[in-house]
């Protein structure tokens, strides 16, 4: 992608932040989202790097699972939505996400990425915004090695919802594979690194030696 929209504006103020909290931790031998990084949980590091560029934020957890308590000084509208099936993958997660969106625009995080940079969140959302002469886009993520990461993403509410159901439909389970029925595009590393130049914001936690050995900043 070549220039840059909107490097005096602020992201989008009608943005959903969605989190993908459904996952069953397997590797990681319980609950990963509730250990705890310098004294909070996993899941809420996600949480509130989300609510700091968008009006609302959904958590999506697995059928049956009770809704997590949010961060008590997140001063955006959290609420909980459940995977229609459990073990569907993250397509089923941000197609339940989309669905109880409220926001025109969404950014997409995993519950489990602890260093996530809110920055370089309001940058993609950004790229979604329409510029003069720049592309119309539906979902935007991060390069890495010459491929289209899965998360962080942003994309445009209005077509990405329709285009998860029949994705999922059809069989599909991986965003990638969803991403590939959208207008995608990517931020490059020499452009996304201004904003994280350590590429903190794509590190997760699979298993307990993920977990940072000193609190992400």
């Amino acid at each position: 992608m070549t220039g840059r929209p909107g490097d005096d504006k602020a992201a989008p103020a009608r943005a959903t932040g969605i989190v993908l909290a459904g996952g069953r931790s397997t590797r990681f031998g319980g609950d990963k989202l509730a250990a705890e990084i310098d004294g909070q949980p996993l899941l809420h590091r996600a949480i509130r790097a989300v609510a700091e560029v968008t009006a609302e934020v959904v958590v999506v957890v697995a059928p049956g699972v009770p809704p997590p308590v949010p961060p008590c000084d997140v001063v955006v509208p959290v609420v909980v939505a459940h995977d229609a099936i459990a073990g569907q993958g993250p397509l089923a997660g941000l197609a339940a996400g989309l669905a109880a969106a409220s926001q025109p625009f969404a950014v997409l995080v995993g519950g489990d990425q602890p260093s996530l940079r809110p920055a370089l969140l309001g940058e993609l959302l950004r790229w979604l915004e329409p510029t003069a002469g720049g592309p119309d886009l539906d979902v935007v993520g991060l390069e890495e090695d010459g491929r289209l990461r899965a998360l962080p993403v942003a994309l445009r509410v209005a077509t990405a919802r329709p285009a998860a159901a029949v994705a999922l439909a059809g069989g599909t389970r991986s965003l990638v594979g969803l991403f590939g029925r959208l207008r995608a595009g990517v931020l490059e590393p020499e452009r996304w690194c201004a904003f994280d130049p350590a590429g903190d914001s794509l590190r997760d936690v699979d298993t307990r030696d993920d977990l940072p050995r000193r609190p992400p900043a």
